[in-house]
């Protein structure tokens, strides 16, 4: 119960903060966005159709195909998102803000790209978009970020032509401020850093890490392999921690402190759940899993 209200808050917050993205910047304006919602208003420009009807319309074979691939309450939720939209757009005076074309394409993106990310929170999606580009992953071997931009590629493309250059170009701006904070809304603000380090010195690290930084380490059993001593199988404790990004140049001037020649790999981590960390409300989680490591939990 709990969480159906949580996501129930999320898809309405994103529903109204789509809908003032749209109306109170791009829709008096001329101004389009990629995806489904670049395709109806590139549409509602072209032929004066309303725009909450051809956001419905057009969604609507992705969200039936987002039925077969991801399932039945993805499907509920995204249509009560899409026709809570259109409803906005219709009943929800929302008032004009600017006719700068600079603000409208940054702001308008900013508060179109949170209602989507808010939506997506709330277990929907307002852009069928990413449902497509899903499915022809399977089938083409491309990745979805690269199925995306070839999808709106055509889209800008096509409104370059149909309406003019200018017009292409703030969407596109559009399109990249929506983009951004739709990353931003549903990963976090906090970009978490997996970070890999192999030492002589590792028992030192391990406790510097858990004293001084306040982080869980995992240890790994490894063996040293060639560097620049020749070769050495000598057994080595490989430690693993997860730590912010603001956090890293911190880690970095610690470890230096200790062994000057330590080994540091650093990767970005996506999702994560449990562990030594903040907790971060905006952060999408998921289970950290580690095999054949020895945990050690502070």
């Amino acid at each position: 119960m709990k969480n159906l209200l949580k996501h129930v808050f999320f898809i309405s917050l994103g529903v109204l903060s789509a809908g003032f993205g749209l109306k109170g910047f791009l829709l008096p304006n001329g101004f389009i966005d990629g995806g489904v919602t670049g395709i109806s208003l590139l549409f509602e420009a072209l032929t004066n159709y309303p725009l909450a009807l051809l956001i419905v319309i057009i969604n609507a074979p992705f969200i039936l195909l987002g039925y077969f691939q991801i399932g039945k309450l993805f499907t509920i939720k995204s249509i009560s998102a899409i026709s809570g939209l259109a409803l906005a757009l219709i009943f929800i005076d929302y008032p004009i803000i600017t006719s700068d074309k600079l603000l409208i394409a940054v702001f308008g993106g900013f508060f179109l790209g949170s209602g989507i990310g808010l939506t997506i929170r709330g277990g929907g999606v307002l852009d069928g978009t990413e449902v497509l580009a899903i499915y022809l992953t399977k089938k083409t071997g491309l990745t979805i970020g690269d199925l995306i931009l070839i999808f709106n590629i055509i889209i800008f493309a096509v409104a370059a032509y149909l309406l003019s250059v200018e017009t292409a170009l703030y969407s596109i701006l559009t399109y990249l401020t929506a983009s951004k904070t739709v990353n931003i809304v549903v990963e976090g603000v906090e970009e978490y850093i997996g970070v890999t380090i192999i030492s002589t010195k590792s028992e030192d690290i391990r406790i510097m890490i858990i004293e001084k930084m306040g982080r869980g380490v995992t240890i790994y059993n490894g063996k040293r392999g060639y560097g620049k001593k020749g070769e050495n199988l000598n057994k080595t404790d490989v430690i693993y921690s997860v730590i912010t990004r603001l956090e890293m140049t911190r880690l970095q001037t610690e470890i230096q402190k200790i062994d000057s020649e330590a080994f540091i790999i650093m990767n970005k981590v996506m999702d994560l759940q449990g562990g030594h960390l903040p907790k971060n409300r905006f952060f999408n989680k998921a289970k950290l899993q580690t095999k054949n490591s020895e945990a050690l939990n502070v």
